[in-house]
């Protein structure tokens, strides 16, 4: 047990855990920031796939922390990279709950909310344009992953439906191969 990248994981998480303004999606872009380009423990590609598990997989979002501190430091870093990201959290919403309930609708309370939305908003969309940066296929997964966006967006259609349909498109993109313009080609790796 490497005690130095335990504190190193502990480092990068809890403070992590204190700004997750509108969910543990608006830390994205910052967790593979540190794990993939400040301490290169996890390339591009792997970062990725922990993403797409810990979105498949049942269970919390925070299960991509789980997965990173996984296969950084094993079974400790596991425990150590998920604690650091939900105890901080839990110990300031448990203090913020007490004295929210006493303020409902205090100005300062609502001028807070007003202005915390646009920050959570852009963290989102850091976060979203991090994952569509390293996503594998080229511009046809890029495209695919836009366009089933916009259909979730206008939709009530089945995430689970567009992964297959996206799936089944971009299958269908490799297979032509050459015949695409270069653009449209599949690129893996």
């Amino acid at each position: 047990m490497n005690l130095r990248l335990l504190g190193q994981i502990a480092a990068i998480f809890a403070p992590l855990s204190l700004v997750t303004i509108g969910g543990g999606q608006a830390i994205i872009a910052e967790i593979q920031r540190q794990v993939v380009e400040v301490h290169a423990w996890l390339t591009h590609a792997q970062f990725a796939a922990d993403f797409a598990i810990s979105r498949m997989a049942p269970g919390p979002g925070s299960l991509l922390v789980t997965l990173i501190g996984w296969q950084v430091a094993g079974f400790w870093g596991a425990v150590v990279a998920t604690a650091a990201l939900l105890l901080p959290t839990g110990f300031l919403i448990y203090g913020v709950t007490h004295i929210w309930g006493r303020y409902q609708g205090a100005p300062w309370q609502v001028a807070l909310e007003r202005g915390l939305r646009p920050i959570a908003a852009g963290m989102m969309l850091a976060a979203g344009w991090v994952l569509l940066k390293t996503l594998n296929g080229g511009m046809p997964a890029k495209l695919i992953a836009v366009a089933s966006l916009c259909v979730l967006l206008k939709t009530r259609i089945s995430p689970l439906l567009l992964l297959l349909v996206g799936a089944l498109v971009l299958f269908g993109a490799s297979l032509a191969g050459n015949a695409l313009p270069h653009w449209l080609q599949v690129q893996l790796g």
